[in-house]
């Protein structure tokens, strides 16, 4: 409901039509365009400041909602999203087009396959170690971002094994309430604390709870790369998609940059909780197309929402999808596949990829990268 009056204003059809059966007069269609495109601001930054209230007390009341209950309404949201959107997700066909000077994968791969975790609650903190032991068995490695404030305490010794077995660490919002995006001032103050925690736990990637994201005040976060963006998703509570299965470049004011990492395949959490697929072939789906065009396949795991062992509650789904996945994906993709993390990405893309090229050919030319004061 709320990602359609993002999409499209009700009031631009009638707007339209009014300006449509006024007489053809070269003096006023000048005027008359003006004043359309004032209009249709103004109903538009109603429509996002509505949705802003709207997040902001669902946030508010989502610790009192069951998990299970929380799902059930996001399914019965999204499963008309998911009718509508069926040209454009999972696959959109339009997002084909490589940077400009794109340089390739090392070693002439064919595509990136990048893992990440989102770790949520103390639910999920419990089943770091052993997911991390599931990866190395299957010969993967991912990047667990952790909540600094929220509701535990990530231990050292965790971020310190998982570093120790090649994994990488990241930081994942501030509080995970909802509460980043309330105001600039609030995200400002905030952005101290991250900061703060970057530099203590040696990490160079951030993600926003909730995947909500504003690449301007980003830009404040000591980071080397964002992931809070992806390619196309109208299911989240912000669907503004990147349009690209790439990485790109965000220019802060002081020339410098960050990489944006937009994840390109469906979390986890919408794929078998909010839609209920009852398989991962969206998932395979989605990755023979991003290998076939050279993009990056980006996907985000919760371990909050995997049922490691037992039966999985109406607020999880069973490690086997996951697994399952993993298997197939090193066994048909083990050849053209550059498996990496995160933080490689960023690497590889800084060295060979420099800041000061171009962002994609076909990235849109009303959603700048370039940061200005």
């Amino acid at each position: 409901m709320l990602s359609s009056l993002i999409h499209s204003s009700p009031w631009e059809k009638p707007l339209r039509s009014f300006g449509e059966c006024r007489p053809e007069q070269p003096q006023s269609r000048e005027f008359q365009k003006g004043v359309y495109c004032l209009l249709r601001t103004i109903v538009q930054q109603s429509i996002q400041t509505g949705i802003h209230y709207l997040l902001y007390f669902y946030y508010v009341l989502k610790p009192a909602i069951p998990a299970g209950i929380r799902f059930a309404f996001r399914h019965c949201h999204a499963m008309p999203l998911k009718w509508t959107s069926a040209t454009t997700w999972p696959i959109n066909r339009e997002f084909i087009g490589k940077p400009a000077n794109w340089p390739g994968w090392p070693n002439g791969k064919q595509f990136a396959f990048v893992l990440s975790h989102d770790v949520e609650g103390e639910k999920g903190l419990k089943r770091c170690r052993s997911l991390a032991e599931l990866e190395m068995r299957l010969h993967f490695r991912s990047s667990y971002n952790f909540v600094p404030e929220g509701e535990y305490h990530t231990p050292t010794e965790l971020r310190t094994y998982l570093i120790e077995n090649g994994f990488e660490v990241g930081v994942h919002d501030l509080h995970h309430d909802g509460s980043l995006y309330q105001s600039q001032d609030v995200f400002n103050r905030s952005a101290m604390k991250i900061n703060h925690y970057m530099n203590e736990w040696n990490a160079v990637g951030f993600r926003s709870g909730f995947m909500r994201h504003d690449l301007d005040w980003i830009s404040k976060l000591h980071i080397r790369y964002d992931a809070s963006t992806f390619d196309s998703d109208p299911f989240e509570p912000q669907p503004d998609g990147m349009q690209t299965i790439f990485p790109f470049w965000v220019y802060r004011a002081d020339a410098s940059a960050y990489l944006e990492l937009p994840y390109t395949l469906a979390q986890d959490s919408t794929l078998f909780l909010v839609l209920r697929e009852k398989n991962n072939d969206v998932w395979k789906r989605k990755l023979a197309w991003i290998a076939e065009h050279g993009g990056m396949a980006f996907v985000i795991v919760h371990p909050d929402y995997m049922a490691l062992e037992g039966k999985p509650s109406s607020s999880e789904y069973h490690v086997d999808l996951y697994r399952d996945f993993l298997e197939y994906t090193r066994e048909i993709y083990s050849d053209t596949a550059w498996f990496a993390k995160p933080c490689d990405i960023e690497q590889y893309v800084r060295f060979h990829f420099p800041s000061d090229r171009t962002a994609p050919e076909n990235f849109p030319t009303s959603r700048h990268v370039s940061i200005s004061e």
